[in-house]
């Protein structure tokens, strides 16, 4: 589930992520985790790649780390910056 959205840009480091929406004007800032969630669906990772990926570089329980990942998706979709599943735009 990639995000779709050429209109997005995306400056990464070490200390998380910024996103720009062209599009709307807005940057969007994303802690380490986020960042971390942002780029591998970018790589189109499913969600429980993601949990995979993000519970094994945290030791954090996968539980834990399944509902924040799905949260934090719905959160990118309800500032739509992920396109939905039919590649519209969510919102």
């Amino acid at each position: 589930m990639a995000h779709g959205n050429a209109h997005l840009r995306t400056i990464v480091s070490q200390d998380g992520a910024a996103v720009l929406d062209t599009e709307r004007g807005t940057i969007s800032t994303l802690n380490t985790p986020g960042a971390y969630i942002w780029q591998a669906l970018e790589r189109g990772e499913s969600e429980e790649e993601i949990v995979d990926g993000l519970a094994r570089e945290t030791s954090e329980c996968r539980n834990v780390v399944r509902q924040d990942v799905h949260d934090f998706i719905a959160a990118l979709h309800a500032h739509k910056l992920l396109a939905s599943e039919d590649g519209e735009r969510a919102g």
